[in-house]
């Protein structure tokens, strides 16, 4: 099974990766939208990159860069799996696009395909799911057209500098 499609490709992570993770690990807007708090350095992000294994069994995670197929040694943005339950046989799934150049083009919606088919097919997971913040738009609308269900919400979840904000909870069930 190849992670690729007429367009982009998700690969392993590389060391030539480190300051494109860099620069998304420590992008603070990104930040909001999740659960990071502090910065990583350098030399953590490189220690995350030489320490990889790329086995979601041992890891129970799993992160592949996006790139375009024009030019596979750049990374445009990573998706991950994560939080991986193979007895219950679920994963939480993620998806950044870096810079703004690169968003609005259909990568994430592309990522988010290409992963979900290695996750039902080849890992034969049962169900995939995301939190996303309530403000973000963007997210809610990718996963939505996306064929994920809203199934809960987290009221307050989030703190913000303009107070808090709900979470909303998505899933997709294999069929």
């Amino acid at each position: 099974m190849m992670l690729e499609n007429d367009t982009i490709l998700l690969r392993a992570v590389e060391p030539e990766d480190l300051d494109f993770l860099y620069s998304c690990e420590n992008n603070t807007s990104i930040w909001r939208c999740g659960s990071t708090t502090a910065p990583y350095s350098r030399f953590a992000i490189k220690q995350y990159i030489a320490d990889a294994q790329n086995d979601i069994y041992t890891n129970k995670q799993l992160r592949l860069i996006i790139c375009l197929k024009t030019n596979i040694k750049e990374a445009i943005g990573a998706v991950d799996l994560f939080d991986f339950d193979p007895y219950h046989q679920r994963a939480s799934v993620g998806i950044v696009i870096d810079s703004i150049e690169n968003q609005q083009h259909g990568y994430a919606q592309q990522s988010l395909q290409l992963i979900e088919e290695y996750a039902f097919c080849f890992l034969h997971l049962h169900q995939l799911y995301c939190s996303i913040a309530a403000y973000n738009k963007a997210s809610v609308a990718l996963f939505e057209k996306a064929g994920y269900v809203k199934c809960g919400t987290r009221k307050d979840w989030l703190k913000t500098e303009n107070g808090f904000a709900d979470e909303i909870e998505y899933q997709k069930i294999r069929i």
